[in-house]
This record gives structure tokens, C-alpha cells and sequence, in this order.
């Protein structure tokens, strides 16, 4: 049942605690004021992986601009800061928006029920104000970039927007969720260069392509709960076919991303070309790693798997960072 904001009517008492995901020992469940951390679980400031998701694609495209243009200023270090803050509010916000499409069904699966929301702990019109409060922040680091990132920008709340429903009218919602996390690709790459390039482009798909593999493992975790309320998901839809195409979004992650690297890199010195495809070469042995660890029955390693994509997505970044400072 659902009360009159339509958060769902609790029968028991209230969930204070840390939800299932998280990490153990985590800064919020840790140091943050009690009356503080319902709305700090809200945004997933209890696990980073998400923030650590939607800003590496963001360093790419600023390394990406950096290796095409071959210049490198001060307004770039803000840059490179702006999308960490940007990315810590926008992500809280989407999970804010996200939760509060899916109150409903994260209140049937066991992962998710003790989100603030379903719990009870925040109502909707709550997080309808937290959500708001979070992307005017947001807004505001976006309004010192240029006007082609500015308009990149306000255009991104458009997957952000449609992600939470997908699950409802598509197998793939893991394409519309890969459309919004590699949004930074396009968006920092501009505020560089102020346009956009093929380079660009492709390293965004390529970013897509990360996505479907790495979320894909993610939904794995859900797989029973979603068949049984009808959430479609690529982790339902491949089922015992999975490792087949997560290689194959392993492939095209290091075919898209050295595509990108390649396409910048030919209007540089021949060692930044070789050090920026260098990088999709050592993500795709970690991806590789990923795949031989997979196994959909046990939850804990998917979940660890999952996590594991921060470094993952830091390597290519490592390598675009050195092949643009050289």
C-alpha cells in the first residue's frame, strides 16, 4: 500500500540501517549525522562506484580533447575538478529520480527494499526537493563551461530522464542507462575543445559498449526478483548466454575506445598515439579478467566484479592522461 505521497505504507517499523549494497564501513553510515544519512543513501553517497562511473567517461573526453589539440590550460584543471563535483551531484540527483520512479518495485526486491524511500524513511515529495536542490548545484558548475557544454549538458537530462523507465518497455535498459553515464565523454570533451569530433563519438560508444558489459554483470543480482514482478533487464534476456555477450561488449569496448584514441591521436606526435591505444589494450585484459571471474549465482562476486570497473575505466584514463602530457 502506498500512502497519500505515495511512498509506500510501512506495516512494521521503519528501516534505519545501511541498505544491502553498500559498502561495509562506509564514510556515510560511518560519520554522517543520522538525520543526514536518509538523504546522503538517497543520492548513493554510501556507494561511490556510481559517482566513480559517470565521472571517469568525463576525464576521458577531457584527455581525449587534450591528445587532439595538443594544449593544455588552467581552465582545463577546472575541467577536470568541475565534472568530480558535477558528477557527485548529478548522480545523487538520477538516483534520487531513479528512486523515486522505482519505489514500487525496489519495495519488492530484496536488494533494494531498504532504499530511504521504500523504507519509509523519506517521502516522495522529500526527495522530489532533494533532487531538485542537488541538479541546481549541478547547473551552477555547468553555467562556467562553455556554451557547447552548457547545451550538452541541459541535453543529458533527457536519458537521465527516460533510464528508470526502460526496464518497463525494453529488454535493454542497459543501453539507456550507458546513454547517460558516457554523457561526460561528449560533454567534457566539448568544454575542451568547444565542438564535438568523431574521436569523440566514438570513444562515447565505446563508453556505451563498457556499460552494457559491466551493468549487464550488475543485473545479474536481480535476475529471480525481476522475473517474478516483470523487470526486463539484458541480464534476463541473455540468461544462461551471457558470457557470450559480454564478450562481445568487450570487444567492442577496446575496438570503439582505440578507435577514438586512434582518430585524436593521428593529429599528434606518433608516442601519444602509441600510448593512448595502449590504453584500451590493458582495460580490455582487465574486462577479460572480469569475464573469467563472472558467475551469475553468487551475488557477492558479481557485486565485487561490478566495483572492480572503477579501475578499469582508471586505466584508460591513465593512459590518455600520460599520452596527453607528452
Amino acid at each position: 500500500m502506498q500512502g497519500n505521497d505515495g511512498t509506500p505504507e510501512q506495516t512494521g517499523p521503519v528501516q534505519t540501517g545501511p541498505v544491502a549494497d553498500a559498502a561495509s564501513g562506509n564514510w556515510v553510515d560511518r560519520f554522517a549525522p543520522p538525520r543526514a544519512r536518509p538523504w546522503l543513501r538517497l543520492s548513493r553517497a554510501d556507494r561511490p562506484i556510481g559517482t566513480w562511473l559517470l565521472l571517469i567517461p568525463c576525464w576521458w573526453g577531457l584527455a581525449l580533447g587534450v591528445i587532439e589539440t595538443g594544449r593544455f590550460g588552467p581552465h582545463d584543471l577546472w575541467i577536470a575538478l568541475g565534472c568530480v563535483i558535477g558528477a557527485f551531484l548529478m548522480r545523487g540527483a538520477g538516483c534520487t529520480w531513479n528512486d523515486i520512479t522505482d519505489r514500487d518495485i525496489d519495495g519488492s526486491v530484496a536488494r533494494t527494499r531498504a532504499r530511504p524511500i521504500p523504507s519509509g524513511q523519506v517521502t516522495v515529495r522529500g526527495a522530489l526537493i532533494w533532487l531538485v536542490a542537488q541538479a541546481l548545484l549541478a547547473f551552477g558548475i555547468l553555467l562556467t563551461f562553455n556554451t557547447t557544454a552548457i547545451a550538452l549538458g541541459i541535453a543529458a537530462l533527457v536519458p537521465v530522464a527516460v533510464y528508470p523507465f526502460a526496464k518497463r518497455f525494453t529488454w535493454w535498459p542497459q543501453v539507456f542507462l550507458g546513454v547517460a553515464f558516457n554523457w561526460g565523454v561528449l560533454l567534457a570533451y566539448a568544454a575542451h575543445t568547444g565542438t564535438l569530433a568523431p574521436s569523440a563519438i566514438a570513444l562515447y560508444a565505446g563508453g556505451i559498449a563498457w556499460t552494457l558489459f559491466y551493468d549487464t554483470i550488475y543485473a545479474h543480482q536481480d535476475a529471480e526478483d525481476d522475473a517474478l514482478i516483470g523487470v526486463r533487464s539484458t541480464a534476463r534476456l541473455f540468461g544462461e548466454a551471457s558470457p557470450r555477450w559480454l564478450r562481445r561488449f568487450l570487444v567492442a569496448t577496446v575496438l570503439l575506445t582505440g578507435l577514438g584514441a586512434l582518430l585524436a591521436g593521428v593529429q599528434g606526435n606518433g608516442l601519444a598515439l602509441v600510448i593512448a591505444l595502449g590504453g584500451p589494450w590493458a582495460m580490455g585484459w582487465h574486462l577479460t579478467w572480469q569475464l573469467r571471474q563472472f558467475d551469475p549465482g553468487n551475488p557477492a562476486r558479481l557485486l565485487a566484479i561490478f566495483r572492480s570497473n572503477r579501475d578499469a575505466g582508471l586505466i584508460l584514463a591513465l593512459f590518455f592522461a600520460v599520452a596527453a602530457a607528452v
